[in-house]
């Protein structure tokens, strides 16, 4: 960890003077790339595996629905908040970098140290465990797979992803955008299958459709918890701000197409679900595309295994792509090691960050637990959404004079905040469990490492030979922030 200039918090990504750059991240991600930044990571796991754990938690089919179109309103208002906080603090990072410019140090170094060593890296894990269970199904008809096999695929998933996204920028993005096309293809073909049966009179699973709704608000904030999953990826591309292509009209216009595509399809998907099976018949299905596939493909059922492999895939990628950036700005910021901060002096690309988030996700494939880590995930990027959200209200309130080319109307970033309060505070009111606290106390276990390496600046000798080493062996050097 480094010691670093004082200075504006909030001009400090256009206030540099101190010398000439020498290394820069590129800015290849133009507007189509971060559409399929947004779109590709969203539809990952989630629309395959989550709608029956909604439907379990809401009581019928109408409700469910409604909870899939507030999931895609609240990610859409989130999205449009992180814009202007985007177009202000022109900086890659996402929440990292806005609670470091507005709040200061100290909740920064938390958040980046509860997201660099165990939200991303879990979150990455489940999805790339997903992918491995539907990958090799096919090769075990009739039974479920081996353990063995489905974490060795998930673990060279995590390794086939960490040869692209080090190797180039370019080719990563090309990655996501081959994967989007065939998962949104995918994607029409569940909802025309729908809109045929729909046409057919298939609508017993809509005849009293609010019928035995839940009221509670513990299950409702878990349905939200399971919805939000599928919506996850709405911020991504804040993480890679500086990689964009004139960020401050991308950002907003990739939002604004990217989360209204992706809410219509989940809608749809689920319509489709149900009109092929009923509620009881959902909710009895380990793998719901896959029930449906047999239900209305018959024979080429195969091709829904094949379809929510690519699009584990594509997301595990797109996750990947921006997860390896919140290590790599931490780093620059002087929240983690000086190598962590230094890309490849050739193809300009964060390798050791996505060398070390790869590590971790191997680490958490060994115990990763797909529906706890849903749970668990969404309660500590609530709580961190909340966070950012609350910096935007107090921008929009104490400096409105900032620069921004971009204005969300305060009531939307209000409304995020209240559905962030509700969603942390919710299930713990209701249905309190034991992991909750010691997510809270592995989050304040940041303490620990912050005031002496952080903010006393104990640094130890063997640790700057260490670097020195692994600079020569990865090739890499320090970067500098994008000064545009």
């Amino acid at each position: 960890m480094r010691e670093r200039k004082a200075a504006d918090p909030l001009h400090s990504s256009t206030d540099l003077t101190e010398g000439k750059e020498k290394l820069r991240l590129k800015q290849e991600v133009g507007l189509i790339s971060g559409v399929s930044l947004i779109a590709g990571t969203m539809i990952g796991s989630g629309i395959f595996m989550s709608p029956e754990w909604v439907l379990h938690h809401m009581g019928n089919p109408a409700s469910s629905l409604l909870i899939w179109a507030a999931c895609g309103l609240l990610a859409m208002f989130g999205a449009l908040s992180y814009a202007e906080l985007g177009t202000i603090i022109k900086e890659s990072g996402g929440e990292y970098i806005y609670i470091l410019r507005i709040f200061g140090s100290f909740p920064a170094f938390l958040f980046a140290y509860t997201s660099v060593i165990l939200v991303r890296p879990a979150g990455l894990a489940a999805v790339c465990l997903s992918f491995a269970e539907y990958a090799i199904a096919p090769f075990y008809p009739g039974c479920s797979s081996p353990q063995a096999a489905v974490k060795c695929t998930a673990a060279a998933c995590i390794l086939i992803l960490t040869i692209i996204n080090c190797l180039n920028v370019r080719l990563a993005t090309s990655v996501m955008n081959v994967f989007t096309a065939a998962k949104l293809l995918a994607l029409l073909v569940i909802v025309v299958g729908g809109l045929v049966l729909l046409a057919k009179g298939q609508t017993q699973s809509f005849q009293n459709g609010f019928q035995g709704t839940t009221a509670g608000i513990g299950a409702v904030g878990v349905a939200f918890y399971q919805g939000l999953w599928s919506y996850d990826g709405w911020n991504n591309l804040n993480y890679v701000t500086e990689e964009l292509k004139k960020p401050e009209v991308t950002l907003p216009r990739a939002l604004m197409i990217a989360i209204p595509l992706v809410t219509c399809l989940y809608l749809l998907v689920n319509v489709s679900y149900l009109a092929a099976m009923t509620p009881t018949e959902l909710l009895s299905s380990g793998a719901v595309a896959v029930t449906w596939g047999d239900k209305v493909l018959g024979s080429w059922a195969w091709l829904i295994s094949l379809s929510v492999a690519l699009s584990t895939f594509g997301s595990s990628n797109g996750t990947f792509f921006s997860g390896g950036r919140v290590c790599y700005i931490a780093a620059r910021e002087g929240h983690m090691v000086n190598i962590l901060s230094m890309a490849h002096v050739r193809r300009l690309t964060p390798s050791p960050a996505l060398l070390f988030t790869s590590a971790m996700s191997l680490v958490m494939i060994i115990s990763g637990s797909f529906t706890s880590i849903v749970n668990f995930f969404s309660f500590m990027a609530w709580l961190f959404y909340g966070m950012t959200i609350s910096g935007l209200l107090y921008l929009k309130i104490k400096k409105p004079e900032l620069p921004r080319s971009y204005k969300v109307p305060i009531i939307i970033p209000i409304i995020v905040l209240m559905a962030a309060v509700y969603l942390v505070l919710a299930p713990i009111i209701d249905q309190p469990q034991i992991e909750i606290l010691y997510i809270v106390l592995f989050i304040f276990s940041g303490i620990i490492f912050y005031f002496p390496l952080v903010h006393f600046k104990y640094h130890p000798h063997f640790l700057q030979r260490v670097t020195l080493h692994l600079q020569l062996l990865l090739e890499v050097a320090p970067t500098t922030r994008d000064a545009n």
